[in-house]
């Protein structure tokens, strides 16, 4: 009897190890699994597809970005060809909602690069505001740079980073430059339905499955984004009009601002060329409304 007690109490021992050797493997991958969570990007996008910014825009870029007393932003002016009217503009739609000049810095890092000070700066900022201009002219400052990883270090961390016009186009992997390859002299206008046309070249990268295209119903610019859409069947096309701004956190996209957002998708990868033109069947066009929503 005494021996079956014994055995008894030897049986529970060894179950009561198991459970607990059980308890502390879930919670070990648990653990490996954190990673995962925490790189992915804390940080929104605030792009906007240029033109007039309305005060409700701002107000908005400012409460999304939890801009409390202690917050400041930083402007990057480096695709205007007038850096410090690039500055100036951009501060004053921030002042005239009352914020002070104290929590806004410009940093043209055309003329500082390696500035350590300035990207310490950059890496805390809970706006990164990038202006107007030439987007190719901004990413050959910043790609390959000290500056291009804080970026990415503040972004990851949780800033807001928005961008107008150029700054728009900025922020996808593939960008957007502007330029056509068959009709050399820029006109604003895209005229044609053409392969191997439209000039892509390397973005920031925060996204990373779609590309912007801005100014988009003001300038009329939908056989670029046709174009975009059939030769990229793996990125979202969309086209951002002026006074207008998309919000991106995570795969969710929102609407801002005054006007449309135009998105192509090419689910069926469809894509015809004959005599340099390009044909393609079932894209999937959407016209969004100011407060619509979306994903990528």
């Amino acid at each position: 009897m005494a021996f079956n007690k014994i055995f008894l109490l030897l049986f529970m021992l060894v179950l009561m190890c198991s459970c607990n050797n059980k308890s502390s493997t879930v919670e070990t991958n648990n653990t490996n699994n954190a990673p995962e969570v925490l790189n992915k990007p804390q940080g929104k996008l605030f792009i906007i597809g240029g033109g007039k910014r309305p005060p409700e825009m701002i107000k908005e870029l400012l409460k999304i970005s939890d801009f409390n007393s202690e917050a400041y932003l930083v402007i990057l002016p480096m695709a205007s060809q007038e850096p410090d009217s690039a500055i100036y503009y951009a501060s004053k739609q921030f002042k005239n909602l009352g914020i002070d000049s104290k929590r806004i810095k410009g940093f043209n890092f055309e003329k500082g690069i390696e500035n350590k000070v300035w990207i310490d700066s950059l890496k805390k900022a809970n706006i990164i505001y990038i202006s107007g201009g030439d987007q190719t002219k901004f990413m050959d400052v910043v790609l390959n740079t000290p500056l291009y990883d804080g970026l990415h270090e503040a972004y990851n961390k949780g800033a807001t980073i928005a961008g107008t016009s150029a700054g728009a186009a900025v922020m996808s992997d593939k960008m957007i430059t502007g330029n056509e390859y068959k009709h050399k002299e820029y006109t604003g206008d895209f005229r044609t339905i053409e392969s191997k046309n439209i000039e892509i070249s390397q973005g920031l990268g925060f996204l990373k499955h779609a590309i912007i295209d801005q100014h988009f119903v003001k300038r009329m610019r939908m056989n670029r984004l046709i174009s975009i859409a059939i030769e990229y069947p793996n990125e979202t096309a969309i086209g951002i009009d002026e006074s207008t701004a998309i919000i991106v956190e995570g795969d969710s996209v929102k609407v801002t601002g005054k006007s449309q957002v135009i998105v192509i998708k090419n689910p069926q990868k469809s894509m015809e060329t004959r005599n340099g033109l390009l044909g393609a069947d079932q894209l999937e066009l959407s016209v969004k409304l100011p407060g619509s929503t979306f994903a990528f």
